[in-house]
């Protein structure tokens, strides 16, 4: 067994009886962390520190010139939930924009929809999961893994997730998810440039518990105008569609003082902890009358 002290975490590296897989475990260490230090939570209610947004020259977008701004940030929130910069994602996009392109080709997934999944889940390669385990889409282990892997939490406590030697092997594992699942087979049945259907087949079929995971896809992918690499592949002219409607309602906005609204991940105990308020003043104001709260259900914490 092998301890090091990273990001005022202490990594636990140790090899499994009976197997060659090398599993990390993150716990916590003694040691107070830098204030520098970026918060490994995995689709939890609990803010993570806006990445390095200081250290990195932002852009007006090019996309939308009624909401652009000199220093226009974005929060992702999928299987992480940092802030980042237009610049950042439009770097993101043009670092890995040929592979979404070479996997549809090979895999009939419309890049549009994995850049929109790798922008979203990944944070545009700052959330967490990504820089530690580049893990771009949340993939979990699941029972078919034998590769390497990380402990994180997420659902529950220390989930296994997939850990991959670089990004390209995130986006090409990304495609033999879904076309080897049957729960997506209907998937291929639409149209390669339907990202829209794409969008809302991904959260039927499971891929996501956020309710509004089609929505903030949809979002990112008009707003980035990522649908032009589908016209690419496929042959086809593209003309630059307008932002719909939709692209409004892709960032999580803080929430207000008054109210807090539930996402994947939260507890009345890490919501009253949260507010400084007791769970049974937070059940009392809400008229609950068990432990049990619902995603996107609104609740008093004042």
């Amino acid at each position: 067994m092998i301890k090091k002290i990273v990001f005022g975490l202490t990594l636990i590296i140790a090899t499994a009886c009976g197997s060659n897989r090398p599993v990390i475990a993150y716990t916590k260490s003694k040691k107070k962390p830098a204030k520098s230090a970026v918060k490994t939570v995995v689709k939890t209610a609990e803010p993570v520190a806006e990445t390095k947004p200081q250290s990195v020259n932002t852009v007006e977008s090019p996309l939308d010139n009624s909401t652009k701004t000199a220093n226009s940030t974005e929060v992702l929130a999928a299987t992480t939930r940092v802030k980042v910069t237009t610049a950042m994602v439009l770097e993101y996009i043009e670092k890995y924009k040929e592979i979404a392109k070479k996997d549809m080709i090979d895999y009939g997934i419309p890049a549009s929809i994995t850049l929109g999944q790798g922008i979203l889940e990944s944070g545009a390669g700052t959330g967490p999961l990504s820089i530690q385990a580049n893990n771009h889409f949340g993939i979990k282990c699941h029972k078919e893994w034998n590769g390497p892997s990380v402990n994180y939490d997420d659902d529950t406590e220390q989930e296994c997730f997939r850990k991959y030697s670089e990004p390209n092997e995130s986006y090409r594992d990304h495609s033999l998810f879904l076309t080897s699942r049957e729960r997506y087979s209907k998937l291929f049945k639409l149209e390669k440039d339907d990202y829209k259907s794409w969008a809302q087949g991904l959260k039927d079929a499971g891929y996501a518990t956020d309710v509004a995971y089609p929505t903030k896809l949809i979002g990112l992918i008009e707003r980035y105008q990522l649908q032009k690499y589908d016209a690419e592949v496929l042959g086809k002219e593209y003309v630059p569609t307008a932002v719909s409607s939709v692209e409004n309602k892709t960032s999580v906005a803080e929430p207000s003082s008054d109210l807090h609204e539930v996402i994947k991940g939260d507890t009345l105990y890490s919501i009253s902890k949260k507010y400084n308020i007791s769970v049974e003043d937070l059940k009392k104001k809400n008229n609950i009358p068990d432990f049990g709260i619902a995603i996107g259900q609104k609740l008093i914490v004042k």
